[in-house]
């Protein structure tokens, strides 16, 4: 095999071209300094000669000498530097010029961009020096253009020279320091495998480069031998034994622990769960070979029937199985899924007139890292040893405290979920007022939770309670069906106030939301524009191309968009080029910003301006007193909410308070 061009070709031409992009730069740069540098130099030096030249020369104007006066002129010519001298009255009239050299033409783009020629004027007073000095004149001096642009042209050459040496040199020392630590090894490695027999290629070691052992090359080549000792001790167990059993056709113990070992060398996150099945071990000497393999392959396709596609399904005896949960981050993520296939195993089954009612014991060890894969298979045999002996139908983690967090965050679960069947969450409204005329003119989406003894409230921590149980798709789905619901309602009384929903990021990222809330607004024959969707700034949305295609069918279809919490989260203020291009129609400005108002309000100022630069309207949050308000308005900031106008209400009571009768 032969490539059709080197990487040493490719290296070497993306190091000169990168250098010489940055060679002009430098160039650019250096030479308006120095021609600066040039100008200030020569016009210094024009001051010290007018200076020399000023007493005598005001006296000859003041006398109106002028032989005298063009005599003193002619004393500047031996300095070299000026080509022109002349005295020009206060009146802009020219009284007096003297030329030293000739006018030779040079590029106009030249005079323009470095502003030649170098002109000082100097004023020229009388000699009694009265108390009010008028001038009697101007002294102009012009320096020799042509000087000037010799001076750039010999800085120009002696700067591409330099600088294109010194590309030269570094292009090659940088290329061959690659070409030898990088080019030569993978080179080495290209040949070695290329050159290498179908026999050879089994179980074949690469030799570790020198000067490699501690680098990307190095890691390179462990892994290549890594993998390939894995790939001959599993096509070796493969020769050994059957890889999978006759009846189920599932992959063995064997197989499952090099799978495992996979894990362990990419060391991801997963989990090993160890299913018992205590019917199969029952039903030995009782069911004839038929039955069983009838409920073996029924109880091997309900297990399959529950697992995502990317797990693995191993049988590791005539009773047990293996499940390799990829991607299980969580304890109360792999108990999820033990109860589901749990309580498929436990569905009745009829076998031969038989009516069977299968149960079986699940253990489960969490694999994080620091573990073998021997070590993790022998954890989660030992989890399930130990649910069989607290009785059938039982699951438990290898570690007591993954066992206790699951279960707390599955009755977390179960307590939300339990909640919004039973009404027990609602929405409550909080007004945003126009502080100028005091009307209220939207009002904010609000969850509330009914607690034990009959009140409503926001438990500390029931947002994030709900994000970590997966279930923020529901609520959040169930919020904006129950706003959509309120709106339409408001809408058939002639009401038009809009409505804003809070929507987090992973609510926004949902694969289903932009159908769904879609599907709602046609539902519910939304008017355009009474749907605001408050997007909590996140990492999630720094992408500027994912935002926009997932907001821009949201505003075509009328929903209009505001970025919440503004200033507090990632993409804020670092990324304004950013916003520029999210399709959203508001900031909120965060409490945090809004609590240090009146005294400090650098934040809030900035916002402001960022909100006028980009034509977004503000509304800003938590306004609590008058003064935040005052400072407010001064600031063109007109819509607010907060408990200086009003709390929370319930949807009942907001309409009683704000709007012309409550919805029959």
């Amino acid at each position: 095999m032969r490539v059709s061009r080197s990487l040493t070709i490719k290296q070497m031409a993306m190091v000169s071209a990168v250098a010489v992009v940055f060679i002009f730069i430098f160039i650019v740069v250096q030479l308006f300094h120095f021609v600066q540098q040039s100008r200030y130099d020569t016009a210094s030096q024009m001051e010290k000669i007018a200076h020399s030249v000023r007493l005598p020369l005001s006296e000859a104007v003041l006398k109106a000498d002028i032989p005298q006066a063009e005599a003193i002129l002619s004393q500047i010519q031996p300095s070299g530097i000026i080509s022109r001298a002349d005295v020009v009255l206060p009146n802009q009239f020219q009284a007096l010029r003297k030329s030293f050299a000739p006018e030779r033409p040079i590029p106009v783009w030249i005079a323009r961009l470095f502003e030649l020629p170098v002109q000082i004027s100097l004023p020229l007073y009388s000699l009694e020096r009265p108390a009010n000095p008028q001038p009697l004149a101007y002294l102009v001096l012009q320096a020799d253009s042509w000087r000037m642009y010799k001076f750039i042209i010999s800085t120009i050459s002696t700067l591409l020279t330099t600088y294109l040496l010194l590309a030269l040199i570094l292009s090659v020392a940088i290329s061959w320091s690659i070409n030898r630590l990088i080019i030569h090894p993978l080179r080495r490695i290209a040949r070695e495998l290329d050159d290498l027999s179908p026999q050879d290629a089994a179980g074949h070691q690469l030799k570790l480069p020198p000067l490699h052992h501690d680098d990307e090359i190095g890691m390179m080549v462990r892994s290549y031998n890594r993998n390939q000792q894995m790939a001959l001790r599993l096509h070796q167990d493969m020769c050994a034994m059957s890889t999978r059993h006759a009846v189920t056709d599932l992959p063995n113990k064997a197989l499952l622990l090099a799978l495992l070992e996979q894990v362990v060398v990419n060391e991801k996150n997963s989990a090993l769960m160890i299913v018992a099945s205590e019917t199969l071990n029952d039903t030995a000497g009782v069911l004839n070979e038929e039955q069983r393999e009838t409920l073996l392959l029924t109880m091997v396709g309900k297990i399959k029937s529950v697992l995502p596609p990317r797990m693995v399904l191993a049988q590791l005896s005539g009773n047990d199985f293996g499940i390799i949960a990829h991607g299980t981050k969580d304890s109360w993520q792999a108990m999820a899924l033990a109860q589901q296939i749990m309580a498929a195993l436990n569905e009745k089954l009829p076998i031969n007139g038989l009516q069977l009612k299968p149960t079986a014991s699940i253990g489960i060890a969490m694999y994080h890292g620091g573990l073998t894969a021997e070590q993790l298979y022998r954890r989660a045999v030992s989890a399930a040893f130990s649910a069989r002996r607290h009785g059938k139908n039982q699951i438990h983690f290898f570690d007591p405290e993954q066992m206790e967090n699951a279960q707390r965050r599955l009755t977390e679960e179960h307590d939300i979920l339990h909640a919004l069947e039973q009404q027990q969450l609602a929405i409550w409204l909080q007004p945003q007022v126009n502080m100028r005329n005091g009307e209220t003119v939207s009002a904010e989406v609000l969850l509330r939770m009914q607690q034990p003894d009959g009140s409503w409230a926001l438990p500390d921590g029931l947002i994030e309670r709900i994000e970590a149980c997966g279930l923020m798709i529901t609520i959040g789905t169930w919020i904006l069906e129950e706003s959509c619901r309120t709106l339409s309602a408001w809408q058939k009384r002639g009401i038009a106030m809009p409505l804003s929903v809070n929507l987090s990021a992973l609510q926004l990222l949902h694969e289903a939301m932009v159908p769904s809330l879609l599907e709602m607004l046609t539902r519910y024959r939304i008017q355009p524009g009474s749907l605001i969707l408050e997007i909590t700034e996140s990492r999630r949305i720094d992408d500027p191309d994912a935002a926009v295609k997932i907001l821009r069918p949201l505003r075509k279809a009328g929903v209009r968009i505001a970025l919440d919490d503004f200033g507090m989260g990632y993409a804020s203020l670092r990324h304004l080029h950013h916003m520029k291009a999210l399709p959203i129609d508001a900031l909120k400005i965060d409490k945090s910003f809004v609590d240090g108002l009146p005294e400090d309000g650098a934040m809030v100022s900035v916002i402001v301006a960022m909100a006028k630069t980009l034509g977004l309207k503000l509304v800003a949050e938590g306004v609590e007193k008058a003064a935040q308000r005052d400072w407010l308005l001064a600031e063109d900031v007109l819509i607010a909410q907060g408990y200086l106008f009003s709390k929370a209400l319930t949807l009942e009571e907001f309409e009683a308070r704000y709007l012309s009768a409550p919805i029959e």
